[in-house]
């Protein structure tokens, strides 16, 4: 209209974010795979994020080149099915590696820093399956014939961390549960696939720095009018055990295989029936030429950096001359399982498992340790000041024998105990090297006074076994409290009482007191035991504890008579008399 102001209201904007749906898990340190690195070098701080993984490629030239794989990658041996030797050929080796080059594959989850997937199997192992599927011939069904064998061997209740290779571990209810381990729900630790072998056609070669080398089949060593045999109850532990406990803290390497989110069951006791790997020594003429070392192979396939090669470890003379090494064929009064080696594994008394090769098909007699990536450039320990980017194997100590270690297999993290003043607790302790348990000792109160599991608590003790035990720990807490154990071996060895005392790059050897969360409703508190019967008689659920409770524990007037008995919350002064005025 003529004469009339116009007032124009500005337009509205949208305000601009750069929030992430799950910004709050981020700036909280749940989803750290998707937080940048912060480059603090310069003058000015510079954010580098994460990229997405490159595309998928292939350059099927470059593969057919390489030859007729299943040719190339064929069984060498009658009898057996999914191994492949890579030792003798190194042509054979560059082709895999050709292969395997020549390709990209579906990249691996970061679940050190990222959501650690809440399935059983808890990793799939893509890479390592796509990488036997590509290199074809034996390795071709090595990923389907090993799952088989996993679900045919296997307590149905194992938690399977890893699906291929297999890597697997009972579950907490069922790790102490007897002393002797029970063949299907033994941990195990597999690098590759699971050879297929008939016994009857089986055989190995002790070689290298012999005065004689031999070839031996199962009869030959299991002849006792030449090899007397060796019945020995052994516990074998991953150096991986408890590993959660760091990843969950303090992240480290990243790759999937060796890294397998190990809770507290990468342990287990079995008895074996074999023989000294120092008979066969001597039955070859003994070790010539400055050897010093026995390097141990497995028919399995390993893949390490895209290079290809069977399972190679080494073990010094000095171990396997005090018989501490065995060839054995029989676990728990059973052959061997073919998961655990049928038809011949290695077993180091003391050792980490992985020293304990299976599906052996030789034995080489050798000057220093094998230079075979397990042996070293895998399974170290690091000082703290070596990271992903300073890391040099040769900064590593290479892990033999076992430290002192122990776990708490019951109650769980997390769990809510309700009990009368004691807290029922389960567990194993263990040492390496020929120790043993002397004493197990748990605390209520993170350590600060600690109890000692009784003798007559504990499995017998033996040098080369775990000690499992049980004890009813007194608590008077109500509320979260920290159970804590720890071990003292018959070297008065113990535990570092926290996990960065141990923590390492590598993620290895998990050996810090073991400690758990849980929250203690202690019934023996007459307001305790009060408070329980009224939410029973008003039909409240007990659990989960953090649920509302809309049922008061005073009513007003209780309250009121509290303050007259003793004053309310804010005292008056009573020696002074000032006028407000």
């Amino acid at each position: 209209m003529p004469g009339t102001k116009t007032t124009r209201r500005p337009k509205a904007t949208t305000l601009e974010t750069n929030n992430r749906p799950d910004e709050w898990r981020i700036e909280q340190g749940m989803q750290g795979a998707k937080l940048p690195i912060i480059d603090q070098t310069g003058s000015k701080t510079v954010f580098i994020h994460p990229v997405d993984p490159p595309p998928i490629t292939k350059d099927q030239a470059a593969i057919d080149a390489v030859g007729d794989r299943n040719k190339l990658f064929a069984g060498e041996l009658d009898g057996w099915k999914g191994q492949a030797y890579y030792d003798s050929s190194e042509q054979k080796k560059a082709k895999a590696h050709k292969i395997l080059t020549s390709q990209t594959f579906t990249p691996t989850p970061d679940y050190m820093t990222g959501p650690i997937p809440g399935t059983n199997p808890v990793l799939p192992g893509d890479d390592f399956t796509e990488w036997h599927h590509a290199i074809g011939g034996e390795l071709a069904d090595a990923p389907e014939d090993s799952w088989r064998t996993v679900l045919k061997e296997k307590h149905k209740d194992m938690l399977h961390l890893l699906k291929f290779p297999y890597n697997g571990e009972p579950p907490k209810r069922l790790v102490t549960a007897k002393s002797i381990t029970p063949n299907p729900l033994h941990f195990v630790r597999n690098h590759g696939g699971i050879p297929i072998i008939d016994k009857d056609k089986f055989y190995f070669t002790l070689d290298g720095l012999v005065a004689t080398p031999k070839r031996y089949t199962l009869n030959d060593i299991m002849d006792e009018s030449r090899f007397p045999q060796i019945v020995e109850t052994v516990t074998i532990q991953c150096s991986g055990t408890r590993r959660i406990e760091q990843i969950t803290l303090y992240p480290g390497q990243g790759d999937e295989v060796p890294q397998a989110p190990w809770a507290e069951g990468a342990i287990g006791t079995a008895t074996y029936r074999g023989i000294s790997l120092k008979k066969l020594i001597k039955d070859c003429g003994g070790l010539v030429n400055g050897g010093k070392h026995l390097e141990l192979y497995g028919a399995e396939t390993y893949v390490k950096d895209l290079e290809v090669m069977n399972y190679l470890v080494s073990v010094p003379w000095s171990k396997v001359k005090a018989n501490e090494v065995l060839l054995a064929w029989e676990m728990n009064g059973e052959p061997l399982p073919a998961i655990h080696g049928f038809p011949l594994r290695v077993v180091v008394l003391g050792y980490i498992g992985a020293r304990s090769v299976k599906w052996l098909y030789r034995i080489k007699a050798i000057e220093t340790p094998s230079m075979a990536p397990v042996q070293s450039r895998e399974y170290l320990y690091f000082n703290q000041q070596i990271g992903k980017h300073n890391q040099k194997p040769t900064d590593g100590i290479q892990i033999q024998e076992m430290p002192v270690s122990s776990a708490i297999m019951s109650p769980w993290k997390g769990h809510v105990i309700l009990h009368n003043g004691k807290i029922h607790c389960k567990g194993w302790a263990y040492s390496g090297g020929g120790r043993w348990p002397e004493r197990v000792e748990l605390s209520a109160d993170g350590g600060f006074s600690w109890y000692e599991v009784a003798p007559e608590n504990m499995s017998k003790k033996g040098r080369w076994t775990w000690r499992t035990w049980e004890i009813d720990l007194p608590c008077d807490v109500e509320g979260w409290i920290e159970i804590v154990c720890r071990c003292w071996d018959n070297a008065l060895n113990t535990q570092p009482l926290t996990v960065r005392s141990a923590w390492n790059w590598g993620l290895h050897v998990t050996h810090s007191a073991h400690r758990i969360s849980v929250y203690s409703i202690n019934k023996t508190r007459p307001r305790t035991q009060e408070r329980l019967a009224l939410l029973e008689k008003n039909g409240i659920p007990l659990a989960p504890i953090t649920r509302y409770e809309v049922t008061h524990s005073q009513t007003d007037a209780e309250i009121m008579k509290y303050y007259k008995e003793h004053d309310p919350r804010d005292a008056d002064n009573v020696y002074t008399n000032i006028d407000d005025d």
